[in-house]
């Protein structure tokens, strides 16, 4: 099982991973199969149904914005907000999309994205359905996509008969699970960092990875200062204000004058991860973390550790992602990261396993502490709903990131206090999470059909 750090950590835009990043990739990888299409020239116009979460919860996540800018060719690792929004606003006159290689064709995002409120797709509950049809309204093309979390799309023919996997032995390090990865780390000698890079190295040369790692702290870090400055109310309706500044200068100055509490720093972990939430709901560029829903959790504990721990070296920022990323990849393989297949414990539970394990390598863990600092953390989100008021990716999410971020450092914490040996392995926690997924309510799983969703405050 190999999965890349720059599949678990991409650079993209807010607020949903899985409900804006994965609608604007499917979008362009329509397009793309549509150019492919013998019959291509006879297509004149495109039409986008969106089913099970993406339907109920897909205004709340902007998912009709992000299919129209995916069929307008944007990406989410390359946008650009205000070229985008020039580019909308044409779409709103013309209703008209112009690719190269294809005719241009009918869309008008008011009419030709529809929700489906019925029953989802049986491939997972964020499925949508494109299609390209004749100036006599006759299919020519039908591709069903679904997002299954953390930005990845599949198509339905992929979902149902995934590809054969790369044979194992073709990596250094090939662990599926986190009894595996243990093994090899005691038959090698290597750390799980140490493994992780080994296996990207595999794929890429090392310069390049470590470019790639930095860049994803610049734009992780970036995102927390930005949200540490902006203030306002958030987008959506819900008229939710911003507070991470006002608490970072609350904070700043109770430091300057030596008055701060004993817990202030967990005060500290929740504002780097609020502001990165803050960001990701005003639809700025965050990194799946593996998700965007839970995008602050690793950027605030790796923020914490550069700028709070006694003896922090900027130079293990790489040894951080790359052991965070190894725990995620073994969460997504064995279970889920989708807060509409498994709630908000694959989500923000998953994102503090990683951060757990993260700063755990980076304080001197050992694999089994790492191991043992991953199971606490996401042993403590198990049963976790994932329950947006109006679909927004607000209440609770951005709170629930914060406190995610404290459940890291303290589980990194006392797993540092042990020899690394625990009752509850790392794959058995995983485990549980999936069956806990498989058995919640529909209406707990990124509806906004239930819990926190309906009881809002009467105003």
């Amino acid at each position: 099982m190999f999965l890349s750090v720059f599949d678990v950590f991409k650079i993209g835009i807010g607020p949903s991973s899985s409900h804006t990043m994965g609608p604007m990739t499917a979008a362009g990888q329509f397009l793309n199969r549509l150019r492919q299409y013998r019959s291509r020239h006879d297509a004149s116009a495109v039409d986008v149904t969106l089913h099970g979460s993406l339907a109920f919860t897909g205004k709340g996540h902007a998912t009709d914005r992000a299919v129209a800018l995916g069929l307008l060719g944007w990406q989410p690792a390359t946008f650009d907000f205000d070229a985008a929004e020039r580019q909308l606003d044409e779409l709103g006159r013309s209703h008209q999309l112009h690719h190269e290689g294809l005719p241009p064709l009918a869309f008008d995002p008011a009419t030709d994205i529809v929700f489906d409120y019925g029953p989802p797709l049986p491939g997972h509950a964020n499925g949508l359905v494109f299609r390209a049809r004749a100036a006599s309204g006759t299919e020519l093309l039908s591709e069903t996509y679904y997002s299954i979390g953390g930005g990845f799309v599949v198509t339905a023919q992929e979902r149902e008969a995934p590809a054969a996997a790369i044979e194992a032995a073709s990596w250094p390090y090939p662990f599926a699970n986190a009894a595996a990865m243990l093994r090899m780390a005691r038959e090698s000698g290597l750390s799980i960092a140490q493994m992780k890079r080994a296996n990207e190295i595999h794929l890429q040369p090392e310069e390049e990875v470590d470019r790639g790692l930095s860049r994803l702290w610049s734009v992780m870090n970036g995102c927390i200062e930005r949200g540490l400055s902006q203030e306002g109310e958030l987008p959506g309706g819900l008229r939710v204000r911003r507070r991470a500044a006002r608490i970072h200068r609350q904070l700043t100055a109770e430091k300057l004058a030596n008055r701060s509490q004993p817990h202030a720093s967990t005060d500290w972990l929740s504002v780097y991860a609020m502001a990165v939430n803050e960001e990701n709901a005003a639809g700025g560029r965050v990194v799946t973390s593996p998700t965007n829903g839970a995008a602050g959790v690793v950027p605030a504990v790796l923020r914490y550790y550069l700028d709070h721990c006694i003896g922090a070296e900027p130079e293990k920022v790489s040894d951080f992602l790359l052991t965070a990323a190894a725990i995620g990849g073994l969460i997504k393989h064995n279970a889920s990261i989708s807060g509409a297949e498994a709630g908000c414990q694959g989500e923000v539970g998953s994102a503090a396993a990683m951060a757990a394990a993260g700063l755990c390598a980076v304080l001197g863990g050992s694999p089994a502490q790492i191991e043992n600092a991953a199971e606490i953390a996401l042993e403590h989100h198990l049963g976790m709903t994932c329950d947006p008021a109006a679909g927004l990716v607000q209440v609770p999410c951005i709170e629930r990131n914060g406190i995610g971020a404290i459940k890291a450092v303290a589980a990194a914490s006392l797993a540092l206090r042990g020899d690394g040996s625990h009752f509850m392995p790392l794959d058995n926690c995983i485990e549980a999470m999936r069956q806990t997924g498989e058995a919640m309510n529909e209406r707990f799983k990124e509806t906004s059909l239930g819990g926190l969703a309906v009881n809002l405050p009467e105003c």
